[in-house]
């Protein structure tokens, strides 16, 4: 249970830093982006006490993918890390990412390039979170 504690906080750390630098990014290079996030009718605004939890998000699924390595990891399949990881990253994207960015778009008002980077960032993180799984097996 210890080595799934520290490979989940692990994958958090490194997804909540490849988050921000992929969303500071993205914001600056389509100012629209940045402009939808500070749409306070839509998001609490980064002043709100309750935005802090926001930024547990990737430590909780780091602990969950971690767990889900420690039960399904052996049958993932790849020769290498790299192929491991993409397959991972493939399982967890389309039971987890596809469908949340599904219902996020039909349910709120926020733009198809919102959900585009989102997206993108889920699909990315996945990756990161299988890579470091099948590096520490």
């Amino acid at each position: 249970m210890g080595k799934i504690i520290k490979i989940g906080l692990t994958i958090g750390v490194v997804n909540l830093l490849v988050g921000l630098a992929l969303n500071q990014t993205l914001s600056y290079l389509v100012p629209a982006l940045a402009a939808e996030y500070q749409n306070t009718a839509l998001f609490r605004p980064v002043t709100d006490p309750l935005m802090t939890l926001f930024f547990l998000y990737p430590f909780i699924v780091g602990l969950a993918l971690a767990y889900f390595w420690s039960i399904f990891g052996k049958e993932i399949k790849g020769k290498t890390g790299v192929e491991k990881a993409w397959n991972f990253a493939k399982i967890y994207f389309l039971i987890a990412t596809v469908p949340g960015m599904f219902i996020s778009y039909t349910s709120f008002q926020i733009s198809a390039l919102m959900v585009g980077v989102w997206t993108l960032s889920g699909l990315v993180e996945a990756f990161i979170a299988g890579w470091l799984l099948a590096k520490n097996k």
